[in-house]
């Protein structure tokens, strides 16, 4: 059984997942992924952290939303750890549950190329290649994905 919730990024708890994800991210791409996250800007209004939980309350996952406009979220440091098939699925709908709740209609990502376990993972979750945004722009090693939030 897997639980989500929100959660504080400072937390030692968060902290552990996010080192565990720098340290998965530097392996598959060379770059731990840092340059573009802070947990600062997860204090901004309608920006959230979640952690999942395993059966025993052990945090085994990890991602936040924040926002990019005024309808439109970005997800963040999504990771799982592993241990359980599905939490990686489990967080990406409470993710995407929260930020409908926030009055987002869209939710934006971006991963490296190389990262393509990732970049599966995301299409299967329903999300699409869009032409880069932002800090993305001209970066050919980037993919950014989205999708439209259903409020079913």
């Amino acid at each position: 059984m897997i639980t989500t919730e929100k959660s504080d990024p400072t937390s030692a708890e968060s902290q552990r997942l996010i080192a565990q994800l720098s340290a998965v991210l530097a392996a598959i791409t060379g770059d731990e992924g840092k340059g573009h996250f802070s947990s600062d800007t997860l204090s901004a209004p309608r920006a959230l952290w979640a952690l999942a939980r395993d059966h025993h309350g052990v945090a085994i996952g990890c991602g936040a939303i924040r926002p990019l406009s005024a309808s439109t979220a970005e997800v963040k440091r999504v990771f799982s750890t592993g241990e359980i098939p599905g939490t990686g699925a489990a967080l990406m709908r409470f993710l995407e549950k929260n930020a409908l709740l926030l009055g987002y209609r869209d939710i934006w990502l971006a991963t490296r190329l190389t990262n393509s376990g990732a970049v599966a993972f995301y299409r299967r979750q329903g999300y699409n290649i869009i032409d880069n945004y932002g800090d993305y722009v001209g970066r050919e090693e980037t993919i950014c994905l989205a999708k439209r939030l259903d409020p079913r």
